[in-house]
């Protein structure tokens, strides 16, 4: 009884996981760089929510706001933010450096990026935990025993509506294919007629609202915000990116629900202090027997998304 609760609780928090794990997928499925700034994005909407929520919009536009709202002005300017690093880095550095920019340099730009706003919200804000008033917490049932958190439960729908909802786009919309074009080849993309300059934002911005999205849900699932939130959970993402494989959506979904168990299960056997050397460690091991994870491809940019 007490690991099929485990085995709940895992895979209620890997819904933040997994919502983080496709905003990695996306940028680097599509464009073939990690995207560092993923973090940063998701801790900025979360912060962002809970100074709407707590003071209103800044120079006095409203007062303090309902949850609601406030956690979708965290989504929006996530996603704002992501299109804005996309101008000054990503499409800057195309622009000058061409091809050079394929791999290191938008992967050490975006890394650049994530350390000027963490320190930045830092100097806002403080480095202090910060209370999200949620409606939802403490709300539960009982199943044979077994404690299902409501929110967690809504929470993990919402997160996989959202993945198979972003799937079916990329697949069945004219911006999907050409988003799946340019993935695959972006200078045949541009021969047959795909405007790269316009379908690249388009992929920051998805990425954007993904990490507003995992921010809202971790906002309402543990009532607390800081400015270091999204360095613990951007690492167990990436960690269930590349568990899942690199490039593959459904992965992201199994490597973060992964994650989510692996924590779960090393708090109950090991203790909280074990959490990184359970998940880490597990990577490693899937690393050695199989490399390109679980539903990867060895060759990255062929067969994505």
């Amino acid at each position: 009884m007490l690991l099929l609760q485990q085995a709940i609780n895992g895979v209620m928090l890997g819904a933040v996981y997994v919502t983080m794990a496709v905003a990695f997928t996306l940028t680097i499925g599509v464009l073939n760089f990690l995207n560092f700034t993923i973090p940063a994005l998701f801790m900025v909407s979360g912060m962002i929510g809970w100074s709407a929520a707590r003071n209103g919009l800044p120079f006095g536009l409203s007062g303090p706001m309902h949850w609601a709202p406030a956690l979708l002005i965290g989504m929006i300017s996530a996603a704002l933010m992501s299109m804005l690093i996309e101008r000054l880095s990503y499409r800057y550095l195309k622009a000058r450096h061409g091809d050079a920019t394929e791999h290191a340099i938008p992967l050490v730009s975006s890394l650049g990026f994530l350390l000027i706003i963490e320190n930045l919200v830092r100097v806002r804000f403080g480095t202090d935990m910060r209370g999200f008033a949620s409606p939802f917490q403490g709300l539960s049932f009982s199943v044979g025993g077994i404690l299902v958190s409501i929110p967690q439960l809504a929470s993990l729908a919402l997160s996989l509506v959202t993945v198979l909802l972003l799937s079916w786009l990329l697949r069945a919309s004219k911006v999907g294919r050409a988003i799946r074009a340019i993935a695959e080849n972006p200078d045949a993309a541009a021969i047959v007629g795909v405007d790269v300059r316009r379908i690249v934002p388009v992929v920051f911005a998805a990425t954007g609202l993904l990490c507003g999205l995992a921010a809202s849900i971790y906002a309402l699932n543990y009532g607390e915000v800081s400015p270091a939130m999204g360095d613990d959970i951007g690492t167990k993402a990436i960690a269930g990116m590349v568990l899942g494989g690199l490039g593959s959506i459904w992965g992201a979904i199994a490597g973060g629900l992964l994650v989510g168990l692996t924590e779960a299960f090393s708090i109950q056997v090991f203790g909280s202090d074990a959490i990184q050397a359970s998940v880490w460690g597990l990577l490693l091991i899937v690393m050695i027997l199989r490399p390109q994870g679980l539903f990867g491809h060895n060759a990255i940019g062929k067969g994505k998304l």
